[in-house]
């Protein structure tokens, strides 16, 4: 299989590396600037602990010069989507399949939910030019369960997990995701083939949407946030309302919002992806996490009071420190 990694960051170049380097498939790496040349230069780099796994790498920033592949998997930011959805149509064969491994909900994700329509996701994807370019047949559903981070150009620092969830965009199993899902578990990851991705990725949005925009507005880990009773009043009510949505949406949830925090308090004092994007002065993945819910909520008539003010504070905290420029 030719698989083509789109964004070499830290989950990107954490798959890239590994399936680089079980050699079962014949892989490149779509990047630019200081991260191209890191990669040309070092190859393929994962640090876990002592451990270094360093690989070579196949990187271009011409999808021309790696052509038609048949698996891409795009991991950059949601802001970066757009951008990179335009630029990868040389990569697109006939049966090409396109695998976002990204935060939040995915710009397919309404795709056949009649309560929705046919209008687009504008907070994910704004006059459906992302759907244009990349057409729903070709999607197969990722739920990311790791978690990593850049320690410099081309280099990632992996932390904790191993878990990847596939799936068929609208729904059911099918061979060439198993396909996927052999890959990616013949390089390591434990990987689920998920006949409704489209719940699971709801499942990890409603863990991530409150303590995401609330680590960015206070600078606090997960163990602070927590620990605030009344900050974690406002994150239940949230949660609420984005599980009151999810059964409008088919995607019911089975847990309450107490249990889950009780989960997210075994990560102990852990950065959200926001948190580190923040701190790094990188754009805000405020439209895919939250901004989403706060749509959908408007448009399936769900009322959304707690989302709508956490969306509102971390967009406001976003545009003020230069990090957000949306709507």
């Amino acid at each position: 299989m030719r698989a083509c990694i789109v964004g070499a960051g830290a989950i990107g170049g954490l798959v890239g590396a590994r399936l680089a380097a079980a050699g079962d498939a014949e892989v490149s790496v779509l990047a630019r600037g200081a991260t191209l040349e890191a990669l040309r230069t070092h190859g393929w780099r994962v640090r876990r602990g002592e451990d270094l796994l360093q690989v070579p790498a196949r990187a271009s920033d011409s999808p021309g010069e790696l052509g038609p592949q048949d698996l891409v998997i795009i991991a950059v930011k949601g802001p970066a989507l757009p951008e990179a959805a335009r630029s990868i149509a040389p990569l697109l064969g006939v049966g090409t399949m396109v695998m976002p491994a990204m935060n939040g909900v995915p710009w397919w994700f309404g795709d056949g939910i009649a309560a929705l329509g046919d209008k687009p996701l504008e907070s994910v994807d704004p006059g459906g030019t992302i759907a244009a370019a990349i057409a729903i047949e070709r999607v197969v559903g990722c739920v990311v369960h790791m978690s990593a981070s850049v320690a410099g150009p081309g280099l990632v620092l992996h932390k904790m997990g191993e878990g990847l969830i596939v799936g068929e965009a609208r729904g059911g199993r099918s061979d060439r995701v198993q396909r996927v899902a052999d890959l990616l578990g013949k390089a390591g990851f434990e990987v689920t083939h998920s006949a409704d991705v489209r719940r699971d990725i709801w499942y990890k949005l409603w863990g991530n949407l409150t303590m995401n925009p609330v680590s960015a507005i206070t600078g606090a880990t997960g163990d602070r946030i927590l620990a605030d009773p009344l900050v974690m009043a406002l994150c239940h009510e949230a949660m609420r309302e984005a599980a009151a949505i999810g059964a409008k949406l088919g995607c019911p949830i089975d847990q309450s919002p107490e249990e889950r925090s009780k989960i997210t308090a075994k990560l102990g004092a852990f950065k959200t992806s926001m948190l580190q994007d923040a701190e790094a002065g990188r754009a805000l993945e405020l439209d895919a996490i939250v901004g989403v819910v706060h749509e959908l909520g408007r448009r399936l008539g769900v009322p959304t009071p707690s989302v709508d003010a956490l969306f509102g504070l971390a967009r406001l905290y976003g545009r003020v420190h230069g990090l957000y420029a949306n709507g």
